[in-house]
């Protein structure tokens, strides 16, 4: 079978710039979940009197939320960008590594 070049393949991540683009999606992605967090918890805040409600109040609720979410995670978040970079640093880690480690057990005659 044919291996297919990834992200995380041998001398992908080499240059710091693609570091930095891993980190900034990384926290995308936690923003992306904290935003589904934040838009639960504003949906159950009540909104009443005469300027509560509407779609102009829903579609500047989804955009606040989005604000949120985005500063929280630029801000270190809850810890999950932390955690996809430690992962896919350690997949490339191992990708790199030598896969034949009986590499020279057969050669000992």
């Amino acid at each position: 079978m044919e291996a297919l070049a990834t992200s995380f393949s041998p001398g992908s991540l080499s240059a710091p710039d693609n570091m930095q683009t891993m980190r900034q999606k990384a926290e995308e992605l936690e923003a992306v979940f904290l935003n589904t967090l934040v838009s639960e918890m504003f949906a159950s805040i009540a909104s009443e009197g005469e300027f509560g409600g509407g779609y102009a109040e829903e579609t500047w609720r989804g955009m606040q939320s989005e604000q949120y979410a985005a500063s929280m995670a630029r801000s270190g978040g809850i810890g999950i960008a932390d955690e996809m970079m430690r992962s896919m640093l350690a997949i490339q880690e191992n990708t790199m590594a030598p896969q034949d480690t009986n590499y020279n057990q057969g050669n000992n005659s």
